[in-house]
């Protein structure tokens, strides 16, 4: 659907990443991780035809991307970026109905095929109960699904008109679309975002900082290094090869092989044992607040001088050289470990 080949990005005294060799394919989300200035934004905007590339093609469809006429481009790749809109008084459902512009005529009026793909659109991403409201009302999350609905009418046929059931070979492009978001609704844009690439069989690739969440949702990851490496693979190849760890090593953040997580350095207290219900809750979040107060715990069978048992959510027992403790809650126990 959307291809490149030898592409090199960046600007001409400075290439960001060369010779990279992509693929995005139907019915698939892709997200692109990397470091703050890795050139994450850059590729997407090659990507998406607003940024020459340095050398090397890119393909949509087979054609080259910068030859396709604006109007066509339009109906086939649709960009949704991190920037603020300011619509004014303008309703959501005349924000989504921009989108349909490279189908109408020059007054911009509406056919019914494109009330039909407005309608469509907003109902994909389940903000009709939005259409009246003025933009400036919403929360960040409603206004960011009128944003990518305002995409979707972009690309949309209308099925109850006879234009198919599915879309085109289409491409929605997003650069850090949960940017102002908080975890919940990062979490439903994403989910959201998946539903949407197979019920639409679009090729949907969007740049995010929200690596837990990508490493769980996303079909693929195309990983950006500061170095201009591309590595793309499942998360689950990139964390098994180590590109995940080596990408992300820095001071302040390291990648957990065995959780699948992102973890951040804390000065080591020394060793602590603990001992709990191995799948047990209390002893997961136990876990987390002895390692987040910079302890080294291990939970491997052998007693440490300094150990802790949880004997239920509501009971912990430190035992240190000095003696035995009970405590009725974590913040006791910490506090007592502080000691």
């Amino acid at each position: 659907m959307l291809t490149t080949s030898s592409l090199t990005i960046g600007y001409r005294r400075r290439p960001i990443a060369s010779d990279l060799d992509l693929e995005l394919r139907p019915a698939e989300m892709v997200c692109l991780i990397g470091p703050n200035g890795a050139g994450k934004s850059t590729l997407l905007r090659t990507l998406a035809g607003m940024q020459e590339p340095l050398s090397g093609k890119v393909r949509l469809g087979g054609a080259d991307l910068f030859s396709i006429p604006a109007l066509e481009l339009a109906k086939q790749l649709a960009v949704v970026l991190t920037g603020r809109v300011e619509a004014g008084n303008l309703s959501a459902y005349a924000l989504v109905a921009l989108g349909r512009h490279p189908y109408t005529d020059w007054l911009g009026r509406l056919t019914p095929r494109d009330e039909e793909a407005v309608r469509r659109a907003m109902q994909l991403t389940d903000c009709e109960a939005l259409a009246a409201r003025p933009i400036h009302e919403l929360s960040d999350g409603e206004r960011q699904k009128v944003m990518i609905a305002r995409a979707l009418a972009q690309i949309l046929p209308s099925p109850s008109l006879g234009e198919g059931s599915g879309v085109r070979d289409t491409v929605l492009l997003l650069d850090e679309p949960t940017a102002f978001l908080d975890l919940p609704r990062r979490v439903e844009l994403l989910q959201l975002l998946k539903r949407l690439s197979r019920e639409t069989n679009c090729a949907v690739l969007l740049s995010t900082h929200d690596l837990d969440l990508a490493l769980r949702i996303a079909d693929k990851l195309w990983l950006l290094s500061s170095s201009g490496e591309l590595h793309i693979g499942l998360p689950e190849e990139l964390a098994l090869n180590g590109a995940l760890a080596r990408v992300f090593q820095s001071e302040g953040v390291e990648f957990d092989h065995a959780r699948g997580a992102f973890k951040v350095h804390q000065p080591v207290c020394g060793p602590i044992s603990l001992h709990g219900e191995k799948d047990g809750v209390a002893t997961a979040w136990t876990w987390r607040a002895l390692e987040r107060i910079g302890y080294e715990v291990h939970n491997n069978g052998v007693r440490h001088p300094v150990h802790v048992d949880v004997l239920d959510a509501h009971h912990w027992r430190l035992t240190t050289p000095e003696g035995q403790s009970d405590h009725p809650t974590i913040a006791s126990l910490l506090a007592a470990l502080r000691q």
